[in-house]
């Protein structure tokens, strides 16, 4: 049962704005026929991490609505307000802080200011900006933006506490596109480098934690399969195996075949 598996092992945490997780996948909480699916579902990632839409769904601001709060309570899951939905540096702004003041002073944040509604790719120069007040306001913010090792670079510089580089457009589900971009980003940097976006099953998952990244964050992949729970514990297998085998060093590749077993000694082998 997934219950049963460590997502990672007590000396290898992810650190986040100076909190430690045990968990290195982090989920989104959109996209679910239910807030009981959204729970079952979560339970099975065995993310610690949620993140929350602050424009679409209830945290409190709507009382007479079912609350998100409800079935993920803060108690248990680290909340990560989103700026889910916005297209101007002005609005993530003032949605953040709608969110601390509906969070009692909540300073972590995930931040992305979208560039057109097409391909949700981020609007880079909207993103800097927003970064910028955000910080200087005393946010906490993890930031989604391209897979630019550039842009990630000058993310960190303005003082986000993690980067989130896409892998593919959102909800895309088709993977790591760029291993190359994603490895320089994970090279180059001083904070937690989490994927974002266009991951669909639990090999991609594995993909980015083999290169480095220090975690991954999704919600259509778990959210549109076929069975959420099953996908979720499948993307928290995925995400273990891949920070394992990311530790423990891959063999090198070659051309040629080299034999399994050592011929030395072998009848016919050699001396």
């Amino acid at each position: 049962m997934a219950d049963s598996v460590s997502p990672t092992p007590a000396g290898d945490p992810l650190v986040i704005a100076g909190v430690s997780y045990t968990s290195r996948l982090l989920v989104g909480t959109g996209k679910y026929k239910d807030l009981e699916e959204t729970r079952r579902a979560s339970d099975a990632s065995g993310a610690q991490i949620v993140t929350v839409a602050v424009r679409r769904t209830n945290i409190g601001q709507n009382p007479n609505e079912p609350n998100l709060l409800d079935v993920l309570p803060p108690s248990r899951y680290t909340l990560l307000p989103n700026t889910a939905g916005c297209y101007t540096a002005e609005d993530a702004v003032r949605t953040c802080r709608l969110a601390r003041e509906l969070l009692d002073g909540h300073k972590l944040v995930k931040l992305e200011v979208l560039g057109d509604a097409k391909t949700l790719y981020p609007d880079v120069p909207a993103t800097l900006e927003a970064a910028r007040t955000l910080v200087k306001d005393g946010f906490d913010v993890m930031v989604y933006t391209s897979d630019d090792p550039i842009i990630c670079k000058r993310l960190e510089e303005i003082g986000c506490v993690a980067v989130m580089p896409l892998a593919a457009p959102i909800g895309s589900g088709l993977g790591i596109q760029n291993r190359y971009n994603i490895l320089s980003i994970v090279e180059n940097a001083t904070v937690p480098i989490i994927v974002d976006a266009g991951v669909g099953t639990a090999s991609d998952a594995a993909i980015a934690m083999e290169l480095g990244c220090d975690g991954v964050l999704m919600n259509t992949a778990i959210a549109e399969a076929r069975d959420p729970v099953l996908m979720a514990s499948a993307m928290r297998h995925g995400i273990i195996a891949g920070r394992e085998a990311f530790r423990a060093g891959r063999m090198p590749m070659r051309r040629y075949a080299s034999a399994s077993s050592p011929i030395t000694g072998v009848i016919g082998g050699g001396a």
